[in-house]
Protein backbone atom coordinates (compact mmCIF):
# COMPACT_ATOMS: atom_id res chain seq x y z
CA UNK A 1 0.00 0.00 0.00
CA UNK A 2 1.11 3.07 -1.29
CA UNK A 3 4.32 1.37 -2.36
CA UNK A 4 5.32 0.87 1.47
CA UNK A 5 6.27 -2.19 2.78
CA UNK A 6 4.71 -3.58 6.07
CA UNK A 7 7.17 -1.81 8.53
CA UNK A 8 7.05 1.30 6.83
CA UNK A 9 3.23 1.45 6.51
CA UNK A 10 3.04 0.71 10.33
CA UNK A 11 5.38 3.37 10.82
CA UNK A 12 3.96 6.22 8.79
CA UNK A 13 0.39 5.39 10.10
CA UNK A 14 1.68 5.95 14.26
CA UNK A 15 2.87 9.00 12.85
CA UNK A 16 -0.18 10.19 10.89
CA UNK A 17 -1.99 9.05 14.22
CA UNK A 18 0.32 11.20 16.44
CA UNK A 19 -0.32 14.07 14.48
CA UNK A 20 -4.11 13.87 13.83
CA UNK A 21 -4.95 13.14 17.38
CA UNK A 22 -1.87 16.00 19.02
CA UNK A 23 -4.27 18.24 20.24
CA UNK A 24 -5.21 15.36 22.75
CA UNK A 25 -2.36 14.10 22.88
CA UNK A 26 -0.52 16.86 24.05
CA UNK A 27 -2.55 17.90 26.63
CA UNK A 28 -3.15 15.46 29.24
CA UNK A 29 -3.43 17.74 31.87
CA UNK A 30 -7.32 19.52 32.88
CA UNK A 31 -7.16 23.14 32.21
CA UNK A 32 -7.26 23.97 35.62
CA UNK A 33 -4.99 21.48 37.34
CA UNK A 34 -1.60 22.58 38.85
CA UNK A 35 0.31 20.53 35.59
CA UNK A 36 -1.91 22.29 32.99
CA UNK A 37 1.35 24.61 32.29
CA UNK A 38 3.28 21.15 30.70
CA UNK A 39 0.26 21.13 28.03
CA UNK A 40 1.42 21.82 24.26
CA UNK A 41 -1.38 21.56 22.75
CA UNK A 42 -1.63 25.04 21.57
CA UNK A 43 -1.74 25.85 17.60
CA UNK A 44 1.35 28.00 17.78
CA UNK A 45 3.54 25.33 19.93
CA UNK A 46 1.86 22.03 17.58
CA UNK A 47 2.79 24.16 14.61
CA UNK A 48 6.32 24.53 15.23
CA UNK A 49 6.27 20.62 16.34
CA UNK A 50 5.82 19.88 13.05
CA UNK A 51 7.39 22.71 10.63
CA UNK A 52 10.81 21.64 12.61
CA UNK A 53 9.79 18.41 12.18
CA UNK A 54 9.98 18.94 8.32
CA UNK A 55 13.28 20.69 8.85
CA UNK A 56 14.79 17.98 10.60
CA UNK A 57 13.73 15.19 8.57
CA UNK A 58 15.02 17.05 5.44
CA UNK A 59 18.42 17.64 7.48
CA UNK A 60 18.20 13.42 7.90
CA UNK A 61 18.65 12.65 4.22
CA UNK A 62 21.55 14.40 4.55
CA UNK A 63 23.44 13.84 7.68
CA UNK A 64 21.88 10.39 8.44
CA UNK A 65 22.14 8.77 5.06
CA UNK A 66 25.33 10.29 3.25
CA UNK A 67 27.46 11.15 6.69
CA UNK A 68 27.78 14.70 5.35
CA UNK A 69 27.57 16.89 8.29
CA UNK A 70 26.44 20.24 7.48
CA UNK A 71 26.21 23.39 9.98
CA UNK A 72 24.56 25.74 7.25
CA UNK A 73 21.03 24.40 7.17
CA UNK A 74 19.65 27.85 8.74
CA UNK A 75 20.41 30.06 5.36
CA UNK A 76 18.09 27.66 3.68
CA UNK A 77 15.54 27.93 6.47
CA UNK A 78 16.06 31.76 5.80
CA UNK A 79 15.44 31.93 1.99
CA UNK A 80 12.70 29.68 2.41
CA UNK A 81 10.96 32.05 4.71
CA UNK A 82 12.47 35.29 2.67
CA UNK A 83 11.10 33.77 -0.50
CA UNK A 84 7.68 33.20 1.18
CA UNK A 85 6.78 36.74 2.33
CA UNK A 86 7.61 38.26 -0.72
CA UNK A 87 5.28 35.98 -2.29
CA UNK A 88 2.35 37.65 -0.15
CA UNK A 89 3.73 40.79 -0.81
CA UNK A 90 3.50 40.34 -4.47
CA UNK A 91 1.12 37.54 -5.26
CA UNK A 92 -1.40 36.68 -2.81
CA UNK A 93 -1.75 35.25 1.05
CA UNK A 94 -2.33 32.38 -0.45
CA UNK A 95 0.12 29.64 1.16
CA UNK A 96 0.15 27.32 -2.00
CA UNK A 97 2.76 29.44 -4.09
CA UNK A 98 4.44 30.97 -0.77
CA UNK A 99 5.02 27.41 -0.05
CA UNK A 100 6.61 26.51 -4.07
CA UNK A 101 8.21 29.33 -4.42
CA UNK A 102 10.16 28.48 -0.59
CA UNK A 103 11.05 25.38 -1.77
CA UNK A 104 12.73 26.24 -5.08
CA UNK A 105 14.63 29.11 -4.31
CA UNK A 106 16.28 26.98 -1.30
CA UNK A 107 16.84 24.41 -3.95
CA UNK A 108 18.49 27.12 -6.35
CA UNK A 109 20.73 28.15 -3.33
CA UNK A 110 21.03 24.66 -2.10
CA UNK A 111 22.45 23.97 -5.69
CA UNK A 112 25.25 26.62 -5.60
CA UNK A 113 26.13 26.08 -1.87
CA UNK A 114 26.72 22.71 -2.26
CA UNK A 115 28.29 22.22 -5.16
CA UNK A 116 30.94 24.47 -3.91
CA UNK A 117 30.90 22.79 -0.21
CA UNK A 118 30.76 19.07 -1.61
CA UNK A 119 34.32 19.76 -2.95
CA UNK A 120 35.52 18.49 0.12
CA UNK A 121 34.16 16.18 3.49
CA UNK A 122 34.44 16.00 6.81
CA UNK A 123 35.16 19.22 8.60
CA UNK A 124 36.28 20.86 5.67
CA UNK A 125 32.43 20.47 4.36
CA UNK A 126 31.02 21.46 7.39
CA UNK A 127 32.97 24.32 8.16
CA UNK A 128 32.29 25.67 4.61
CA UNK A 129 28.48 25.22 4.78
CA UNK A 130 28.72 27.25 8.08
CA UNK A 131 30.94 29.73 6.50
CA UNK A 132 28.21 30.05 3.35
CA UNK A 133 25.53 30.52 6.63
CA UNK A 134 27.00 33.15 8.46
CA UNK A 135 27.56 35.35 4.85
CA UNK A 136 23.85 34.67 4.11
CA UNK A 137 23.14 35.81 7.38
CA UNK A 138 24.94 39.44 7.32
CA UNK A 139 24.37 39.92 3.88
CA UNK A 140 20.29 39.35 5.18
CA UNK A 141 21.30 41.97 7.85
CA UNK A 142 23.38 44.71 6.64
CA UNK A 143 23.80 44.60 3.16
CA UNK A 144 20.82 43.34 1.33
CA UNK A 145 18.22 45.79 3.48
CA UNK A 146 15.89 46.50 -0.04
CA UNK A 147 15.44 42.74 -0.31
CA UNK A 148 15.70 41.78 3.97
CA UNK A 149 14.78 44.51 5.33
CA UNK A 150 17.65 44.52 7.78
CA UNK A 151 17.12 44.12 10.72
CA UNK A 152 13.94 45.13 11.40
CA UNK A 153 12.96 41.95 9.07
CA UNK A 154 10.80 41.77 5.87
CA UNK A 155 7.02 41.77 6.61
CA UNK A 156 3.50 42.56 5.32
CA UNK A 157 2.02 45.78 5.14
CA UNK A 158 -1.13 47.61 3.63
CA UNK A 159 1.33 49.12 0.54
CA UNK A 160 1.70 45.79 -1.13
CA UNK A 161 0.31 45.90 -4.59
CA UNK A 162 -0.59 42.10 -4.18
CA UNK A 163 -2.07 41.06 -7.67
CA UNK A 164 -3.91 38.25 -7.15
CA UNK A 165 -5.33 39.56 -3.82
CA UNK A 166 -6.31 41.94 -1.64
CA UNK A 167 -4.12 44.96 -0.27
CA UNK A 168 -6.34 45.55 2.55
CA UNK A 169 -9.33 43.70 4.22
CA UNK A 170 -12.81 45.58 4.46
CA UNK A 171 -11.98 46.99 7.75
CA UNK A 172 -8.47 48.31 6.77
CA UNK A 173 -6.46 46.03 8.03
CA UNK A 174 -4.16 44.18 7.03
CA UNK A 175 -5.21 40.48 5.29
CA UNK A 176 -4.39 37.10 6.84
CA UNK A 177 -2.97 34.16 5.25
CA UNK A 178 -4.89 31.47 4.03
CA UNK A 179 -5.66 28.05 2.04
CA UNK A 180 -8.14 29.17 -0.29
CA UNK A 181 -9.95 31.15 2.40
CA UNK A 182 -9.13 29.22 5.11
CA UNK A 183 -7.04 31.22 7.01
CA UNK A 184 -4.36 29.98 8.91
CA UNK A 185 -4.57 31.36 12.12
CA UNK A 186 -8.39 30.28 12.92
CA UNK A 187 -9.22 27.71 15.43
CA UNK A 188 -12.07 26.37 17.25
CA UNK A 189 -11.70 25.40 21.18
CA UNK A 190 -13.83 22.14 21.93
CA UNK A 191 -14.40 21.61 26.19
CA UNK A 192 -14.49 18.35 27.00
CA UNK A 193 -15.50 18.30 31.34
CA UNK A 194 -12.00 19.94 32.84
CA UNK A 195 -10.29 19.67 29.62
CA UNK A 196 -10.03 22.13 26.65
CA UNK A 197 -8.90 21.47 23.04
CA UNK A 198 -7.71 23.56 20.52
CA UNK A 199 -8.51 22.52 16.56
CA UNK A 200 -6.08 24.91 14.35
CA UNK A 201 -6.26 25.18 10.52
CA UNK A 202 -3.04 25.90 10.36
CA UNK A 203 -2.05 23.04 12.26
CA UNK A 204 -3.56 20.37 10.46
CA UNK A 205 -2.43 22.18 7.15
CA UNK A 206 1.48 22.22 8.29
CA UNK A 207 0.73 18.70 9.43
CA UNK A 208 -0.39 17.32 6.07
CA UNK A 209 2.67 18.91 4.41
CA UNK A 210 4.71 17.08 7.09
CA UNK A 211 2.95 13.53 6.40
CA UNK A 212 3.71 14.20 2.67
CA UNK A 213 7.12 14.91 3.49
CA UNK A 214 7.71 12.06 6.05
CA UNK A 215 6.15 9.54 3.33
CA UNK A 216 8.56 11.23 0.38
CA UNK A 217 11.81 10.54 3.32
CA UNK A 218 10.62 6.87 3.53
CA UNK A 219 10.41 6.74 -0.12
CA UNK A 220 14.37 8.04 -0.12
CA UNK A 221 15.68 5.88 2.19
CA UNK A 222 14.25 2.64 0.71
CA UNK A 223 14.99 3.91 -3.24
CA UNK A 224 18.09 2.83 -5.27
CA UNK A 225 19.25 6.25 -4.48
CA UNK A 226 18.76 6.15 -0.89
CA UNK A 227 21.42 2.54 -1.20
CA UNK A 228 23.58 5.18 -2.93
CA UNK A 229 24.16 7.34 -0.22
CA UNK A 230 24.41 4.75 2.59
CA UNK A 231 27.08 3.30 0.42
CA UNK A 232 28.63 7.00 0.11
CA UNK A 233 28.41 6.91 4.15
CA UNK A 234 30.08 3.62 4.38
CA UNK A 235 33.09 3.94 2.60
CA UNK A 236 33.19 6.43 -0.16
CA UNK A 237 36.43 5.80 -1.89
CA UNK A 238 35.38 2.27 -2.69
CA UNK A 239 32.41 3.92 -4.83
CA UNK A 240 35.57 5.63 -6.61
CA UNK A 241 37.47 2.56 -7.23
CA UNK A 242 34.06 1.03 -9.01
CA UNK A 243 34.08 3.83 -11.22
CA UNK A 244 31.22 5.17 -9.53
CA UNK A 245 31.18 9.31 -9.18
CA UNK A 246 29.34 9.99 -5.61
CA UNK A 247 29.30 13.71 -5.88
CA UNK A 248 26.43 14.12 -7.86
CA UNK A 249 24.66 11.66 -5.35
CA UNK A 250 25.60 13.66 -2.67
CA UNK A 251 24.67 17.17 -4.56
CA UNK A 252 21.19 15.56 -5.21
CA UNK A 253 20.91 14.27 -1.51
CA UNK A 254 22.27 18.52 -0.35
CA UNK A 255 19.23 19.68 -2.74
CA UNK A 256 16.30 17.65 -1.57
CA UNK A 257 17.74 18.43 2.31
CA UNK A 258 17.47 22.64 1.61
CA UNK A 259 14.24 22.24 -0.11
CA UNK A 260 13.28 20.79 3.09
CA UNK A 261 14.62 23.48 4.88
CA UNK A 262 13.02 25.78 2.49
CA UNK A 263 9.85 24.55 3.05
CA UNK A 264 10.13 24.21 6.79
CA UNK A 265 10.74 28.19 6.47
CA UNK A 266 7.77 29.22 3.81
CA UNK A 267 5.25 27.28 6.79
CA UNK A 268 7.12 29.35 9.48
CA UNK A 269 6.28 32.52 7.29
CA UNK A 270 2.74 31.01 6.66
CA UNK A 271 2.27 30.65 10.48
CA UNK A 272 3.14 34.36 11.03
CA UNK A 273 4.19 36.58 7.77
CA UNK A 274 7.83 38.10 9.12
CA UNK A 275 10.86 37.00 8.29
CA UNK A 276 14.36 38.05 10.12
CA UNK A 277 17.56 37.15 9.42
CA UNK A 278 18.06 35.56 12.89
CA UNK A 279 16.44 32.63 11.34
CA UNK A 280 19.80 32.35 8.84
CA UNK A 281 22.07 32.45 12.73
CA UNK A 282 24.46 29.53 13.18
CA UNK A 283 22.74 28.36 16.41
CA UNK A 284 19.19 27.62 14.14
CA UNK A 285 21.85 25.35 12.17
CA UNK A 286 23.02 23.61 15.36
CA UNK A 287 19.75 22.96 16.65
CA UNK A 288 18.71 20.86 13.90
CA UNK A 289 21.94 19.19 14.33
CA UNK A 290 20.92 18.39 17.76
CA UNK A 291 17.91 17.62 16.70
CA UNK A 292 18.95 14.73 14.40
CA UNK A 293 21.29 13.28 16.64
CA UNK A 294 18.84 13.77 19.73
CA UNK A 295 15.85 11.58 17.83
CA UNK A 296 18.59 8.63 16.24
CA UNK A 297 20.52 9.97 13.34
CA UNK A 298 19.14 7.67 10.69
CA UNK A 299 16.37 6.55 11.39
CA UNK A 300 13.09 8.12 9.96
CA UNK A 301 11.05 9.01 12.70
CA UNK A 302 13.89 10.09 15.21
CA UNK A 303 14.16 13.44 14.00
CA UNK A 304 10.78 14.34 14.70
CA UNK A 305 10.86 12.69 17.95
CA UNK A 306 14.26 15.00 18.16
CA UNK A 307 12.66 18.23 17.01
CA UNK A 308 9.53 17.96 19.22
CA UNK A 309 11.73 17.48 22.49
CA UNK A 310 13.73 19.87 21.73
CA UNK A 311 10.79 22.39 21.09
CA UNK A 312 8.71 21.22 23.97
CA UNK A 313 11.96 22.08 26.45
CA UNK A 314 12.34 25.37 24.46
CA UNK A 315 9.13 26.37 24.91
CA UNK A 316 7.15 24.66 28.00
CA UNK A 317 9.93 23.66 30.02
CA UNK A 318 11.71 27.00 30.17
CA UNK A 319 8.29 28.58 31.87
CA UNK A 320 9.02 26.74 34.84
CA UNK A 321 10.40 29.74 37.47
CA UNK A 322 11.04 29.81 41.11
CA UNK A 323 7.54 30.67 41.62
CA UNK A 324 6.97 27.16 40.14
CA UNK A 325 9.55 25.14 42.02
CA UNK A 326 8.32 26.84 45.33
CA UNK A 327 4.58 25.52 44.45
CA UNK A 328 6.12 22.17 44.11
CA UNK A 329 7.94 21.79 47.56
CA UNK A 330 5.84 23.91 49.71
CA UNK A 331 5.05 21.22 52.04
CA UNK A 332 8.84 21.35 53.16
CA UNK A 333 10.33 23.34 55.88
CA UNK A 334 11.03 26.71 54.95
CA UNK A 335 15.05 26.67 55.07
CA UNK A 336 14.65 23.73 53.07
CA UNK A 337 12.48 24.80 50.76
CA UNK A 338 14.30 27.61 50.05
CA UNK A 339 17.72 25.17 49.49
CA UNK A 340 15.82 23.26 46.84
CA UNK A 341 14.75 25.91 44.66
CA UNK A 342 18.23 27.14 44.76
CA UNK A 343 19.37 24.25 43.46
CA UNK A 344 16.80 23.92 41.06
CA UNK A 345 16.67 27.62 39.84
CA UNK A 346 19.66 26.75 37.61
CA UNK A 347 18.17 24.06 35.39
CA UNK A 348 14.48 25.64 34.40
CA UNK A 349 13.03 28.80 33.36
CA UNK A 350 16.04 30.92 31.72
CA UNK A 351 18.67 27.50 32.84
CA UNK A 352 16.85 25.02 30.09
CA UNK A 353 19.75 25.38 28.21
CA UNK A 354 21.56 23.86 31.05
CA UNK A 355 19.32 20.61 31.43
CA UNK A 356 18.63 19.90 27.69
CA UNK A 357 22.89 20.01 27.31
CA UNK A 358 23.07 17.39 30.02
CA UNK A 359 20.48 15.18 28.74
CA UNK A 360 22.01 15.47 25.37
CA UNK A 361 25.65 14.47 26.76
CA UNK A 362 23.95 11.23 28.48
CA UNK A 363 21.84 10.38 25.33
CA UNK A 364 25.43 10.66 23.33
CA UNK A 365 27.00 8.64 25.93
CA UNK A 366 24.86 6.05 26.35
CA UNK A 367 22.23 5.98 23.86
CA UNK A 368 24.46 6.19 20.71
CA UNK A 369 21.46 5.63 18.72
CA UNK A 370 19.14 8.49 20.48
CA UNK A 371 15.83 8.29 21.26
CA UNK A 372 15.03 5.93 19.01
CA UNK A 373 17.85 3.58 20.34
CA UNK A 374 16.10 3.83 24.08
CA UNK A 375 12.56 2.74 22.73
CA UNK A 376 14.24 -0.48 20.84
CA UNK A 377 16.10 -1.28 24.09
CA UNK A 378 13.29 -0.98 25.92
CA UNK A 379 10.97 -2.86 23.27
CA UNK A 380 13.77 -6.18 22.95
CA UNK A 381 14.01 -5.89 27.18
CA UNK A 382 9.73 -6.46 27.26
CA UNK A 383 10.97 -8.77 24.39
CA UNK A 384 13.18 -10.95 26.10
CA UNK A 385 11.27 -10.85 29.46
CA UNK A 386 8.08 -12.36 27.54
CA UNK A 387 9.91 -14.97 26.04
CA UNK A 388 11.81 -16.36 28.87
CA UNK A 389 8.39 -16.36 30.87
CA UNK A 390 7.58 -18.72 27.97
CA UNK A 391 9.80 -21.01 28.14
CA UNK A 392 9.99 -21.03 31.77
CA UNK A 393 5.84 -22.05 31.60
CA UNK A 394 6.60 -24.46 28.83
CA UNK A 395 9.55 -26.32 31.19
CA UNK A 396 7.39 -26.42 33.69
CA UNK A 397 4.44 -27.89 31.99
CA UNK A 398 6.53 -30.28 30.41
CA UNK A 399 8.18 -31.18 34.06
CA UNK A 400 4.49 -32.01 35.30
CA UNK A 401 3.36 -34.56 32.72
CA UNK A 402 3.82 -37.54 33.79
CA UNK A 403 6.23 -40.01 32.62
CA UNK A 404 5.54 -42.70 29.37
CA UNK A 405 5.16 -45.66 29.92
Amino acid sequence: MLGLGKRDLTLFAVVAVLALFAPFILNPFPTDSGLAQFNAGYPDLMQRFVIFGILAIGFNILFGLTGYLSFGHAAFLGVGSYSAVWMFKLLSMNVIPAILLSMVMAGLFAVVIGYVSLRRSGIYFSILTLAFAQMSYNLAYSVLTPITNGETGLQITLDDPRILGVSATADGGIPVTNLFGLEMRSFETVAMGPWEFQFSIGYYIAAVIMLISFYVAIRIFRSPFGMMLRAIKSNQNRLYYTGLNARPYTLAAFVISGMYAGLAGGLLACMDPLAGAERMQWTASGEVVLMTILGGAGTLIGPVLGAGFIKYFENIFSKINDQVVHGWVSFLPDGLEDLVVGLIHPFVGKGWHLTLGLLFMLIVIFLPGGLVEGGQRIRNAVSNRRNRNADAAEAQAASQQPPAE
